[in-house]
């Protein structure tokens, strides 16, 4: 039996998410359909950095399964890529050692949120982009970002339904905000991250872009914690799992 690692990259606009779930079609599903077939009706149970909820994308997941079959790992990026949709796509694959685990060997995580800053939306990037019409102040924002930097107690930008109970802190080594034109992309790497909180500091970070909220306010979100004291969550198909550290 061999221990395999795969990058992978999928878009998730037609997924309920990554990890399987009774409705709805998913991508740890079509992973495990496509390893069953190879195995010849076997089923291969597959393990992932963590989940990704409905409509978020990938450039950078992991995952890893055991396998009984020999094939060479140059040859595994290629057979599981062509049996899967076109919307997933094996980057990469390689043997590991056989007490590799996805999950739980991570060291960070890096995510990025693309937003699309004009009054005209532009369609084409309608499932990859969240449109703000509203003019943004790229500047406070930034500001905001510094003080979201370092360890903090994240309960806040932590969604209620979250199934961690024990402490929620964890530590932000960048929070950024770029312009490119009417593009926006925030970076956020750490070593860990909550349930639904990059989309919770976006909807928060945008609302000071906005003047509803002061980069300062960041202090005083972070000591209530309690969700209702942050932003709204931003919509999912702005956010992409960029990159998984190990």
């Amino acid at each position: 039996m061999e221990r395999i690692r795969c990058t992978i990259q999928y878009d998730g606009t037609n997924y309920a998410g990554y990890q399987i779930q009774p409705n709805g079609n998913t991508v740890q599903a079509e992973l495990e359909k496509a390893l069953k077939k190879m195995h010849k009706g076997q089923d291969v149970k597959v393990t992932a950095s963590g989940r990704t909820d409905s409509g978020v994308h990938a450039k950078g997941q992991v995952i890893h399964f055991d396998t009984p079959l020999a094939i060479p790992s140059s040859n595994w990026q290629r057979a599981l890529s062509s049996m899967l949709p076109d919307d997933i796509w094996v980057h990469d694959a390689e043997r590991v050692d056989p007490d590799f685990h996805a999950r739980y060997d991570t060291t960070g995580k890096e995510y990025r949120y693309f937003v699309w800053n004009k009054r005209e939306p532009d369609i084409f990037k309608r499932h990859y982009r969240y449109h703000v019409k509203a003019e943004l102040n790229v500047e406070a924002m930034k500001e905001a970002c510094r003080r979201l930097e370092g360890e903090h107690d994240f309960t806040s930008f932590c969604s209620p339904k979250t199934e961690v109970k024990g402490n929620k802190v964890r530590t932000i080594y960048e929070a950024s905000v770029e312009a490119d034109g009417p593009e926006l992309m925030f970076v956020f790497r750490g070593s860990g991250f909550l349930y639904n909180m990059v989309r919770i500091l976006v909807g928060t970070l945008i609302e000071i872009g906005r003047g509803e909220r002061k980069p300062e306010d960041i202090a005083s979100i972070i000591e209530a914690k309690h969700r209702d004291a942050a932003g709204k969550t931003a919509p999912p198909q702005g956010l992409f799992l960029w990159e998984v550290s190990y």
